[in-house]
């Protein structure tokens, strides 16, 4: 299995569950060994496993991971920073489609308190008005930051233009 598609996956997993062990327990119901075998790619996920690993990105960020991919391929070099570059390129995406006006920003209540408490889900998507077809970037962020939206009484889509890229791609 390439490191470097492993490095993206277990980062995304790490930003949604808190670690690895929460994901592959508790979405895939598979043991540490399996889960290091198929990282290994020893092991082989059945199809509706493999699913929701690529669930855990909408299809625009899948996009980006591929090239991603692509790119460590053609540069070797970026194979140390796959990771970051994926976060730095989807927030200067999201900024972009911002900034020319195509997207809108949506803040996601956390289906659980825990969640409530630690993080803030962001998407940004342009809409198509066809079914399935939708861009979208997901950004899991620092709960405190819709305190400082509303304790500063900034607008969303101005925070998101000056703070996004740092506070994410930390």
């Amino acid at each position: 299995m390439d490191e470097v598609y492993i490095d993206l996956i277990v980062n995304v997993i790490i930003e949604n569950f808190g670690s690895e062990n929460a994901f592959y327990q508790g979405q895939l119901g598979i043991s540490a060994k399996n889960w290091e075998d198929w990282k290994k790619g020893s092991y082989h996920l059945k199809a509706e496993d493999t699913q929701k690993i690529k669930n855990l990105f909408s299809d625009y960020e899948w996009m980006l991971l591929q090239k991603i991919l692509r790119q460590t391929i053609i540069y070797p070099e970026k194979r140390r920073i796959a990771v970051a570059e994926y976060r730095r390129i989807k927030t200067k995406v999201a900024r972009q489609w911002l900034n020319i006006g195509l997207a809108t920003v949506e803040l996601i209540e956390p289906k659980d308190d825990t969640d409530k408490k630690h993080y803030l889900d962001l998407k940004i998507g342009i809409n198509y008005d066809e079914w399935g077809f939708d861009d979208i970037l997901n950004f899991r962020l620092p709960a405190y930051i819709q305190q400082q939206i509303k304790s500063e009484e900034v607008a969303l889509l101005d925070w998101v233009n000056q703070n996004l890229e740092e506070t994410y791609g930390k």
